[in-house]
């Protein structure tokens, strides 16, 4: 499939670019897709929600009224789950969320991840460009000249560009990632990913050369 060529102004090119099929075109595995998107997720999670259980309670263990002969169910101390203040059953605790996944089966879902995004024309390739200072009105200009400023937008670079990230840093709908950081999380919420022409070759190499 081939793709034209946009500048930062928004107007198409004489040049034109041909997607690798082996990276854009592959049969999408979905299985993989939802295993690298809840990796993802789960490595965001903090785990540090915790909550007391009745070792943790401090309190009297005295019981509060005598076991029988009330007509009601027997209690025990203040600690008890059933009373305000009382400790928690089975509460949760701080842990790691994160768990193994196999390099195979990320690569997998990222190509299919950006197959599907080929199918959707949720891919554009623009010229390189590089910012004099960072400045965020001189970002969102050129994301509304692509007209995609209305769009959750992921721009990939080739390499480290801090005028490029700070511009982007406070925008809502605008991302900013290194082709060797992309991941299927970020190609799926995104509905437009901007590849710079040096972006592409070198995230189609990250494949091929293999």
């Amino acid at each position: 499939m081939e793709l034209v060529v946009h500048n930062i102004k928004g107007e198409a090119t004489a040049k034109k670019v041909k997607l690798n099929k082996s990276v854009f075109g592959i049969e999408p595995n979905d299985h993989a897709i939802y295993l690298d998107a809840k990796h993802y997720m789960a490595a965001q999670r903090q785990g540090t929600h915790d909550s007391k259980e009745r070792s943790d309670i401090i309190g009297s263990r005295k019981k509060i009224k005598r076991q029988k002969g009330t007509g009601t169910a027997r209690f025990g101390d203040i600690k008890n789950p059933l009373f305000r203040g009382g400790g928690r059953v089975f509460g949760p605790h701080p842990r790691d969320y994160r768990f193994k996944l196999n390099k195979k089966t990320k690569k997998l879902a990222r190509l299919s991840a950006l197959s599907y995004k080929v199918k959707e024309k949720g891919i554009m390739v623009i010229e390189d460009f590089k910012l004099d200072a960072p400045k965020t009105k001189d970002f969102i200009q050129i994301l509304e000249s692509l007209k995609v400023n209305d769009k959750k937008t992921l721009l990939v670079l080739s390499d480290n560009d801090s005028n490029i990230y700070l511009s982007a840093r406070n925008l809502q709908k605008a991302k900013v990632t290194k082709a060797d950081s992309l991941n299927t999380y970020e190609i799926l919420n995104a509905n437009k990913i901007l590849f710079l022409e040096s972006s592409l070759k070198s995230f189609e190499a990250m494949f091929t050369n293999k």
